[in-house]
């Protein structure tokens, strides 16, 4: 027995240092260095590979990309950010409404909104698109919006951004001590008033990130007015892109009409995340 023992016994310290060799330290090390080496070895093999003359003259024709300016700007890029503007300005609106609804003490407006909600935020921007322009004008006959497919566009961006606005109002509401109502009602103002002046100038300062954020998905959903049936003077972005690209048979057109989305979105999403920055640290 005591021989046996004896045997082992100098095995414990190579196990000790084979496991000091490889701390987690180490096998962590050693994992990222091969993740490095294939990330390396794939954009070697795409640089080799990939036939950048063809994919220049498909995607980034200089001869083309003349030929967008100056429409693209002061048409499409234009119309786009029209667009978006007029839908955030309605969503927001009917949005801060369904919030208010959905807090209220009456029962009929809390049903109504959470219908609303849940009815909107359930269905594909797309089908409201096609409701707007097809089941509105069907229903109503004779309804005109006002500016037209403007107008049009407005309504049915408006329509599925207050469904998320919505929620992110309320959100916002409830975030807000609430303490801050209670005292102002001690101080005899109206809830109407106290709401006004107090608890909404503080919940939008906390939802402005997520606002913003909204503000970039409207951006790209405004690229579902082509199935409202605009005119060439109407155009958006990807309407535009997508025209010229069939026109040229190049797909040059559709690659710059990204780029001007990416020159919009980028700073935008830079801005919310400067935004939720500074709110997380005024915490």
């Amino acid at each position: 027995m005591s021989t046996r023992v004896d045997e082992e016994a100098p095995e414990a310290p190579r196990l000790a240092s084979g496991a000091s060799r490889w701390s987690p330290r180490r096998r962590q090390r050693a994992a990222r260095t091969v993740q490095y080496a294939v990330f390396g070895v794939v954009l070697v093999l795409v640089a080799v590979l990939a036939d950048w003359q063809r994919l220049g003259q498909q995607f980034l024709d200089p001869a083309v990309v003349k030929e967008l300016f100056p429409d693209l700007i002061t048409v499409a890029l234009l119309n786009t950010v029209t667009y978006t503007v007029s839908g955030f300005a309605v969503g927001l609106v009917l949005g801060l409404l369904i919030a208010l609804m959905r807090l209220s003490s009456v029962g009929p407006y809390r049903w109504v909104a959470m219908a609303y909600i849940e009815l909107f935020r359930g269905l594909p921007a797309l089908l409201i698109f096609i409701f707007v322009g097809v089941g509105v004008p069907l229903a109503f006959p004779g309804m005109t919006f006002p500016g037209g497919a403007y107008g049009q566009v407005a309504c049915a961006l408006g329509l599925v951004s207050a469904a998320y606005m919505a929620e992110t109002i309320r959100a916002g509401i409830q975030a807000v001590p609430r303490g801050q109502l209670e005292a102002s009602r001690t101080l005899g103002m109206s809830h109407s008033t106290a709401m006004r002046t107090i608890v909404l100038p503080q919940a939008f300062r906390i939802i402005v990130p997520p606002l913003t954020n909204e503000l970039v998905l409207l951006f790209k959903d405004s690229s579902l007015v082509l199935f409202l049936g605009v005119t060439l003077e109407q155009r958006e972005l990807t309407k535009f892109g997508r025209d010229l690209a069939s026109q040229q048979a190049n797909t040059t057109p559709i690659f710059v009409a990204g780029l001007c989305y990416l020159l919009i979105t980028v700073p935008l999403g830079y801005l919310v995340r400067r935004l939720e920055a500074r709110h997380a640290k005024a915490r």
